[in-house]
């Protein structure tokens, strides 16, 4: 029997136990769960390493948005914890996936349905948008179909999605001509934040100083003419600016760019 390894990913510790237990009884299943950005992405590191590649990436669409503890009784399939540095939203995770891993693919689960938000997963490489509270059934079926290549929305955002997906092409243009105009190392900052980090762990990565990223980071918003790094990711994301690989080596070898 060819068995699907999927990896749930999910800050809110009930859900994550409960939907890896339940597919986890399926015969044909393999499941993992993560309970942060960096967590997944170690065991999909974890994962290739020993030969044992994850099919499918089921990530909540609000990663992040909580600093819950996960702390408790051990779960039926544990869930690997992850520290408050460098936090990595959902749509951010779902981005580098697909840029380290492509094959991997991703479906996000959802609280309620948001066609902006759907819309940004799909730019971002996700294979589909399931409501939370669907049924299993519902959800193996998403799951086989995007192993199948299919992409899976709900009926009712499709209208939704096409119309922001339509809005995000006209905006593209303009997009890239704000993001043409950063220094090399200033897209490279943009690019950390994409990926979802603080100003700290890009300091680390690229070999400079807080204060140093600081000013670089001010320079890419006024740049963008955006004031929060949300908006410059968004703008960056509207771009075709991916994220920077958090599974590689660092980007900075001997003060030259990788």
């Amino acid at each position: 029997m060819v068995r699907i390894r999927v990896l749930v990913v999910d800050d809110h510790r009930i859900f994550a136990e409960s939907l890896a237990a339940a597919l986890a009884a399926e015969p044909d299943v393999e499941v993992s769960a993560a309970g942060s950005g960096p967590a997944a992405l170690r065991c999909l590191e974890r994962a290739v390493a020993e030969g044992r590649r994850f099919d499918v990436l089921l990530v909540d669409a609000d990663l992040g948005a909580t600093a819950s503890a996960l702390n408790g009784t051990r779960p039926a399939v544990p869930v690997q914890d992850g520290n408050a540095e460098g936090l990595v939203d959902g749509i951010s995770l779902v981005a580098g996936v697909r840029s380290g891993q492509p094959a991997v693919r991703t479906v996000v689960l959802a609280e309620k349905d948001d066609p902006r938000r759907a819309a940004l997963a799909l730019q971002a490489g996700a294979c589909g948008w399931v409501a939370k509270d669907c049924s299993l059934s519902r959800l193996l079926t998403v799951i086989r179909g995007v192993l199948r290549e299919e992409t899976h929305l709900p009926p009712a955002l499709l209208t939704g999605v096409l119309r922001e997906l339509t809005a995000a092409r006209k905006h593209r243009t303009e997009s890239e001509r704000l993001v043409e105009s950063l220094t090399p190392r200033e897209r490279e900052v943009l690019r950390c934040m994409v990926a979802g980090l603080g100003r700290k762990a890009v300091a680390e990565r690229l070999f400079l100083s807080p204060h140093t990223v600081r000013t670089h980071m001010q320079n890419v918003l006024g740049k963008l003419g955006v004031h929060s790094t949300l908006a410059a990711v968004a703008l960056a994301r509207r771009a075709g600016v991916g994220p920077v690989d958090l599974t590689g080596d660092v980007v900075e070898r001997g003060g030259q760019l990788a």
